[in-house]
């Protein structure tokens, strides 16, 4: 086969497993698991063959024309450049991991059928956003992604949080996607194409006349799909949906696809100075506030979201000092230590019962009970706080060291002033990352007090995923002499000025963190701490799903406990509480926006009802009142016909005289 026909199976695999899937899920039940698995695997496999055929070389551009549209044509379009190729392994691997790791963690829910098929369109839908070489089609697998997401977010929806995070997910994310969506019809119309291909070589020509406006309006849409400042506040709560599912947003898909997204058009926001500035504040700002945020959150799963939404900030700062080489470096390699982080999360979850930091530090063992789940955690978070040699390090170098360039002046693409901004935004949240995976480790597996709950061995389909992807955690930052060409060809190797300097306050934010938490631990055995629902035996989704109510009974909401033997509080001091709230955002938006929409609904209600209803009912009252009178005179008697026909004859007669003399007289 060809690379642009096998490359067209990577997509198509995954949504023709999802459609059987849902066509069988209810009369063969046994195959469900196999057309989970088995296609999103092949698609896999053929995407490592398009990535070795691709080889980092010129890009591979296919295209035919949908149907005739007018004056801007619509193409089913593919392009393979070196990006395009490498993030789609990246996809199929996470998804396939979590599609093996589902089987086990929902193993007796009778939803699993249609969980499975949404997972396989949710990974059909990013390949498609991947791959494709047109805009339009692109946008398909980028609404698809929302709507799947929504419904996956909210699978446990018995529970009050999975409903209201996954609307809250879905609605947010449209908020982004309509000025997203114009965006992208002004830089159809500046271009006079959807093509990335044609719409690049327009803006290398000049033919942007409104660069500012139309990148603007596509970062709305980015910020909202990659959970950037300010429309990032879905992404924590979205953790109300399974593990897996989390894994499977953070790691391969939707918040990616913001971030792939400006990569792949860069060009079209370099031509606007003003775009890379604004991206560059939102980055810092994304960075910083995420770090402080996590640092605060007693959720484990939540610790985790906000250090999704802070990795994304350094790829988002990457393509505000215009190096999409290290943006999306940076995305592969989040994608393999975050999915290690999520799906090993699930594991501790489930082991402890709970997931609670707080109650996880009043557990003994728990470390020994999960040998697997501690190992590649404790690798991910090395990887996740740019320890060397593991790959967080050298990707996260990469950002540095191209807003060092940029700073400095070294490089033109963009402003100085956003290489700065990235650069000591990206050095404070290294510290900040480091303080709060500091703090997550000791939390979780160096508690003190009763031993864990025994919920026995966990399942291999949930551990051995986690050693597959310890591998890219652990070795691919190690491959950059060879996977050089896949990235414009460029070198992403640190330097020393950043490397060190990097390092060096990273280590700082790890050892502070140890020593407030050698502080306040002897405070835990004094302070008993609730939260727990252990239910050995039970499988991982219905702990997890118990925890999240536990929780929120035990400490009135699922982001916080008052737990003053937790490090974070001494280390935030009076900015814990609001960092634990995420800077209060939320409470923000319901003033702003939430309130004055729903108090116009209701002046909305009120108006339709009393007024327009009242109308309308009052035109019916008159009309049925008319309706009696008449039906009054309908009496069924000759005689009385007879002489009301009469009687009116007779009312006519001298009113045609009496209107005769008058005018006779006049």
């Amino acid at each position: 086969m060809t690379t642009t026909t096998l490359a067209a199976l990577v997509p198509l695999l995954p949504f023709l497993g999802a459609v059987a899937g849902l066509a069988l899920g209810r009369t063969a039940p046994g195959f469900v698991r196999p057309l989970a698995i088995l296609p999103t695997l092949t698609a896999t496999v053929l995407a490592v063959v398009v990535a070795v055929r691709q080889g980092g070389g010129r890009a591979i551009d296919a295209a035919t024309q949908l149907t005739p549209t007018g004056s801007v044509p619509i193409d089913l379009a593919l392009h393979l450049d070196g990006f395009a190729v490498l993030v789609a392994v990246l996809v199929g691997l996470v998804a396939t991991c979590v599609q093996l790791y589902s089987t086990a963690y929902l193993r007796n829910d009778t939803r699993y059928p249609s969980y499975a098929a949404l997972v396989s369109l949710f990974t059909s839908a990013m390949l498609l956003v991947v791959y494709s070489g047109d805009l339009m089609v692109l946008l398909v697998g980028w609404e698809i992604m929302g709507i799947c997401s929504y419904f996956l977010v909210g699978h446990y929806w018995e529970t009050p949080e999975a409903r209201a995070a996954s609307l809250k997910a879905f609605l947010v994310t449209k908020l982004g996607d309509v000025p997203f969506l114009i965006g992208l019809f002004a830089l159809a119309a500046d271009t006079g194409s959807f093509r990335i291909t044609k719409i690049l070589a327009a803006v290398t020509n000049g033919g942007l006349d409104h660069p500012t406006l139309i990148a603007l309006l596509l970062l709305a849409g980015v910020a909202g799909k990659s959970a950037q400042f300010p429309l990032h506040t879905w992404l924590p709560d979205a953790m109300a949906g399974p593990t897996p599912v989390s894994a499977l947003i953070h790691a391969a898909t939707m918040v990616a696809a913001g971030i792939y997204f400006v990569a792949r058009l860069l060009p079209v926001f370099a031509a606007s100075g003003a775009a890379l500035t604004v991206l560059a504040v939102m980055a810092a700002v994304t960075m910083v506030g995420s770090g402080l945020a996590a640092l605060a959150q007693d959720d484990i799963k939540r610790v985790l979201a906000y250090s999704t939404i802070g990795q994304l900030g350094y790829m988002s700062g990457a393509l505000a000092v215009g190096d999409r080489g290290a943006a999306v470096f940076h995305l592969i390699s989040h994608g393999a230590f975050k999915a290690v982080l999520f799906l090993a999360a699930g594991v501790v979850i489930h082991a402890a019962g709970t997931n609670s930091l707080a109650a996880m530090s009043r557990m003994g063992g728990l470390a020994r009970r999960i040998p697997d789940a501690y190992w590649t955690m404790t690798v991910a978070l090395l990887a996740l706080a740019a320890i060397p040699p593991f790959a967080g390090f050298f990707s996260k170098e990469a950002v540095l060291v191209a807003a060092e360039h940029t700073a400095v002046g070294d490089r033109a693409v963009a402003p100085a002033a956003a290489g700065w901004t990235v650069l000591i935004a990206g050095l404070a949240a290294a510290v900040l990352t480091a303080a709060y995976a500091t703090r997550l480790w000791l939390l979780a597996f160096r508690g003190r007090g009763a031993e864990a709950p025994d919920h026995g061995r966990q399942p291999v389909a949930m551990t051995a995923v986690l050693w597959i992807l310890a591998v890219p955690t652990i070795a691919f930052g190690l491959t950059l002499g060879v996977i050089g060409d896949w990235f414009d060809g460029h070198a992403l190797t640190p330097s020393l000025t950043t490397a060190v300097l990097a390092t060096g306050v990273t280590l700082v934010g790890g050892l502070v963190t140890y020593g407030a938490w050698r502080h306040t631990t002897a405070l835990a055995a004094r302070t008993p701490i609730g939260a727990v629902a252990a239910h050995p035996g039970a499988e991982p989704a219905l702990v997890e799903a118990e925890a999240m109510t536990s929780h929120t009974a035990a400490y009135g909401t699922i982001a916080a406990a008052a737990d003053p033997a937790d490090p974070g509080r001494l280390l935030l001091g009076p900015l814990h509480r609001h960092a634990v709230t995420g800077f209060h955002l939320d409470a923000l938006y319901t003033a702003l926006f939430v309130r004055p929409v729903q108090q116009a609904a209701r002046l909305v209600r009120f108006l339709d009802r009393t007024v327009v209803d009242t109308y309308v009912n009052g035109s019916g009252a008159v009309t049925r009142l008319l309706g009696t009178a008449v039906r009054r005179a309908q009496t069924g008697n000759v005689q009385t016909y007879l002489g009301a026909l009469l009687a009116g004859s007779l009312v006519l007669a001298i009113a045609a005289v009496v209107f005769a003399n008058v005018n006779a007289g006049s």
